[in-house]
């Protein structure tokens, strides 16, 4: 008698683009991590300093130009097996002319920036920084609105070095993008503000 066909068991990628809509998948090591959509001040965050970063260094508004800079790119360090979506990420021009046509970013960003939140610090610490090293992203920003502190990492030899670390409302110039200065205390979530949603 025939044996029935094995059901198909999806790969980790297939899992990945499964996931419901406003869920996060991510391949790490060879496990499939999710989250759900940022919260209020990490995504305060991102909508403050990406114009920061992109009008000067992404369109040559008052800066350099030169750069790609993307919010929460789908990064293929390994094609379908090692995918990182970083909170932001960052790409010269001269690694990188062009842009995907899809949604696969299979270039190593020369820069990628993680916000800390309560449930993804750890992983962004413990799993993502350790990736990012091994594939050869040369510079790191961690941000922690909770904290309101920036922590700039370079590669060197393989290892990350810290570079600089910031807090509260420091005027700073931080690698790579040093042409340009950024006033940290634009990024944190008002405190007034703060304060409304909790009561």
């Amino acid at each position: 008698m025939p044996q029935p066909a094995p059901a198909h068991q999806p790969t980790l990628y297939e899992a990945l683009e499964a996931l419901p809509e406003g869920v996060t998948g991510e391949i790490l090591d060879g496990q499939l991590y999710t989250q759900p959509r940022p919260s209020g001040p990490h995504g305060y965050v991102s909508l403050k300093l990406t114009p920061k970063l992109d009008g000067p260094y992404g369109e040559g508004i008052g800066g350099p130009g030169g750069w790609w800079i993307f919010p929460e790119p789908e990064v293929h360090f390994v094609r379908d097996t090692e995918v990182a979506v970083p909170d932001l990420a960052g790409w010269r021009h001269e690694r990188m002319p062009y842009l995907p046509e899809g949604h696969r970013f299979k270039v190593v960003p020369d820069w990628v920036c993680e916000i800390l939140s309560p449930s993804t610090k750890r992983k962004d610490r413990k799993d993502k920084m350790p990736l990012y090293a091994r594939y050869g992203v040369r510079y790191a920003w961690l941000i922690d609105p909770v904290e309101q502190t920036l922590e700039v990492y370079r590669l060197d030899a393989g290892t990350w070095v810290e570079v600089s670390r910031f807090a509260g409302a420091d005027q700073v110039r931080v690698p790579p993008f040093e042409a340009v200065s950024i006033d940290l205390k634009g990024l944190w979530l008002p405190r007034q503000l703060r304060l409304v949603e909790r009561q």
